[in-house]
């Protein structure tokens, strides 16, 4: 039999549970709950989930108004001016240099095997996460499933991405209740979304895994071999600074809320008064991009190569950010190697 204070305790205990149960029901929003159900139900009949396991571990995410909150405010929504400083740093600089100099046998042999130059891989892990040094502070498992179920606009895209993630999680070495990466749900040093993981990265070293959380072999070479299935032209330019002679260069300006293939040859940029101080075949295609540079406007020609770095991140600025640090990296790592020769 229990005493009276024993069973004071034991009623305690009972509303306390009720107590977090109940707030954790408050938590999560009743769209997000019937997406998690429903989406239980889909990976059963698609790919033989069991449905308690996999209830089980959905039980563990969380609804995430921070993840909706960075999604309406992303960094490339900054104006460029004050995009650029964020990523082409001084720090950034000088701490790509020495990870270039740690890893020089694995982007040389990267850059052998696929063609994408080391300043370009080193720049694209730079950007993403200070070369490994902040992978995300979300529970990947949160972030999509937030997005997967209360973010209308693209729910599609992250019910794919939720999907592909389970998918993962039975092919790697992940563990959902500890992995974390970005608000979108990428994840390790490359931040690849998961149907990239699954897609796109390698085992570079051999050990038989592809972890792109822990082992910086796996993250350089699937960075390089993201590139390589992307279309990367060994030995073409990325971008070009224009400068602008004539009214007619704004029919050629680049509007698409999204990057497209270059389609306008230098010749046609020409007779439109842009000009570029590259020599380069006046029949190489190029799209002309004007950046806000605060109290001025700063263009440039990005060419085929250019394009591919958006198919990492869609967006312009992001891809120019990626070029202009891989150009200081490698005139940094130049002038040392020099001044040390």
């Amino acid at each position: 039999m229990h005493t009276r204070a024993q069973l004071k305790q034991l009623i305690l205990i009972c509303l306390a549970t009720l107590i977090l149960l109940s707030a954790s029901a408050q938590a999560n929003p009743r769209k997000y709950t019937e997406g998690v159900n429903e989406f239980i139900e889909d990976m059963a009949k698609k790919h033989g989930f069991e449905k308690q396991s996999l209830a089980a571990l959905m039980a563990q995410a969380k609804y995430s108004q921070e993840v909706i909150d960075s999604m309406e405010r992303p960094y490339e929504a900054k104006p460029w001016h004050i995009y650029r400083p964020l990523f082409v740093s001084i720090e950034r600089i000088k701490n790509g240099v020495a990870f270039w100099n740690e890893h020089a046998d694995l982007l040389e042999k990267a850059e052998r095997i696929y063609g994408i130059p080391s300043e370009i891989i080193v720049a694209t892990i730079g950007v993403e996460t200070k070369y490994g040094a902040f992978m995300g502070k979300h529970l990947v498992l949160d972030a999509l499933t937030t997005l997967a179920f209360t973010y209308p606009k693209r729910e599609r895209l992250f019910r794919k991405q939720l999907e592909a993630y389970l998918l993962l999680l039975s092919e790697e070495d992940i563990d959902p209740a500890t992995t974390r990466g970005s608000y979108a749900g990428a994840i390790g040093k490359p931040q690849f979304i998961p149907g990239s993981y699954r897609e796109y990265a390698i085992d570079f070293d051999g050990d038989g895994k592809r972890d792109l959380l822990n082992n910086t072999a796996d993250a350089i070479g699937s960075v390089a071999n993201y590139y390589r299935r992307h279309g990367w032209r060994q030995g073409d330019p990325v971008a070009a600074p224009a400068v602008i002679n004539g009214g007619d260069y704004r029919e050629h300006l680049s509007r698409e809320p999204k990057p497209t293939e270059p389609t306008t040859t230098i010749a046609d940029m020409n007779m439109a008064g842009v000009q570029i101080g590259d020599k380069l075949p006046t029949s190489t295609r190029c799209n002309l991009i004007e950046f806000d540079a605060g109290t001025t406007k700063e263009y440039w020609l990005g060419f085929y190569n250019f394009y591919v770095i958006t198919r990492y991140n869609h967006n312009n600025q992001y891809a120019m950010a990626v070029y202009q640090l891989s150009q200081k990296i490698l005139d940094q790592r130049k002038a040392e190697s020099k001044k040390h020769g």
